[in-house]
């Protein structure tokens, strides 16, 4: 099969490359995936290009080095392991696995499930990180309420555009805070206000929030909690990774602020569970959620595609095609 192989660490275009190589065998729990649609999220890129430093040792033993990246995955089941009752070849599912960039990708039957009937494939591979971040950090971690005030940074983003619609599934009244150029686009999925950021500082604004998810890290915790209600809660998802310890030393900052001040939120690592999934699929035929998807690549430029989410600035998700 082909898949998109990783020989080192470093920018996406110099040490991702299209290989042919044997297709995954699969466990008694497990299900093999024929790969229609994966979609990238900002993880993947730090993880292929080894950010922080300190962080390679344990990438290394997860296999970074000639691995296939990938975890989001939507597609069509091939065949499946022993134990399997849930799953029979030809069923269209999505979910998490290991090695998404690829054309068959194996996968725990419990981290896949049926894709929702009204989405394509290319939609239900962004039903992946993103979205259960956004779900867990929404509901679960800041336990929105309808009523609620809620402002997300990075509201164009692969987290923020289905914190909004989440946020607005809930009954909150949302803010989206965004670039010029994604102004309308961030009003369009359902927000009651938008913040050009290039023309507003919402920190030193007026207007208090129950919840700030912030997925960007431009503003100091002390300056984001001005913006907070006397019982708000901010959620710290978002800081520039680079260098040796960048990221790490604003996710210890956090914990640690978070033990002092009650505005602060607790930070979160999402990890992908199968009733979060089916929520996921609930969700998108209820028509509550639908992706933004900005770019689709075929599988050949899954460099180019992982080089554009590296920027930083891509709008909702990039997706690649089998």
């Amino acid at each position: 099969m082909r898949a998109v192989v990783q020989s080192t660490f470093g920018p996406p275009r110099d040490v991702l490359h299209l290989r042919e190589i044997e297709r995954p065998a699969i466990k008694d729990d497990q299900v093999l995936v024929r790969v229609e649609a994966a979609s990238i999220h900002i993880g993947d890129t730090y993880a292929i290009r080894g950010l922080p430093y300190s962080m390679r040792p344990l990438f290394r033993l997860m296999g970074a080095k000639n691995r296939v990246p990938g975890t989001d995955v939507a597609g069509t089941i091939e065949a499946v392991g022993a134990n399997v009752t849930r799953f029979e070849p030809g069923d269209a599912v999505f979910g998490s696995a290991n090695g998404a960039f690829a054309e068959y990708v194996s996968a725990s039957e419990d981290l896949v499930v049926p894709r929702p009937a009204n989405f394509d494939a290319q939609q239900a591979s962004t039903l992946g990180v993103s979205a259960l971040t956004a779900l867990q950090a929404i509901r679960e971690h800041g336990k929105v309420s309808a009523g609620q005030r809620v402002l997300i940074t990075g509201a164009s983003g692969g987290v923020g555009t289905f914190a909004v619609q989440i946020a607005k599934w809930l009954g909150a009244d949302v803010t989206g805070v965004c670039s010029t150029r994604n102004v309308d686009m961030v009003r369009s999925i359902g927000a009651d206000h938008v913040i050009d950021y290039t023309e507003e500082d919402f920190t030193t604004a007026d207007r208090r929030y129950d919840l700030i998810l912030d997925n960007v890290g431009a503003h100091s915790l002390t300056d984001t909690r001005k913006a907070l209600a006397e019982k708000g809660v901010l959620m710290s998802n978002g800081t520039p990774i680079s260098g040796w310890f960048g990221g790490i030393s604003f996710f210890l900052k956090t914990l640690a602020t978070s033990v002092f001040v009650k505005q602060q939120g607790r930070p979160f690592i999402s990890w992908p569970t199968n009733d979060d999934l089916e929520m996921l699929k609930e969700l998108a035929e209820a028509e509550k959620i639908a992706p933004v998807i900005e770019h689709t690549f075929p599988l050949e430029r899954t460099a180019s595609a992982v080089s554009h989410v590296a920027q930083g600035h891509a709008k909702g998700k990039t997706v690649i095609t089998t």
